[in-house]
């Protein structure tokens, strides 16, 4: 059975700095890629950030300098360093496990997900 375990959201100041971790088990973490979602309310679940097996990350525009997503394979371990938060960052982030090493864009291309993580930025 594949778990995911998000930790690390709250509330923050506009201009502050959160880190997110998820931690995997079930399955050979370092095989696979990984990505941090976000849902903000009334809007579809999306990528923010996504690393490969080997390391190679790739992050939507609207993030690019202030978030950087890194991994551990020793301890089974996604982080998201989230930097320069802004209000529109606010939303539930997700971490889910590619069903490739390669990262992923869609949803649908990720079969494991984790219970989710409330990051609120105050303006």
């Amino acid at each position: 059975q594949v778990q995911l375990v998000e930790s690390g959201g709250g509330l923050v100041q506009a201009g502050g700095s959160l880190r997110l971790s998820c931690a995997a088990s079930g399955r050979t973490f370092s095989n696979y890629a990984m990505g941090w979602f976000r849902q903000a309310p009334g809007k579809a679940r999306a990528l923010v950030a996504g690393i490969s097996s080997g390391g190679s990350t790739y992050y939507v525009d609207s993030v690019k300098g202030r978030f950087t997503i890194s991994r551990d394979n020793a301890k089974n371990t996604v982080y998201l360093q989230m930097n320069s938060l802004k209000p529109e960052d606010t939303a539930v982030y997700y971490c889910g496990s590619a069903q490739t090493n390669r990262i992923m864009i869609l949803t649908t291309d990720y079969d494991y997900w984790g219970q989710g993580t409330q990051v609120t930025v105050s303006s």
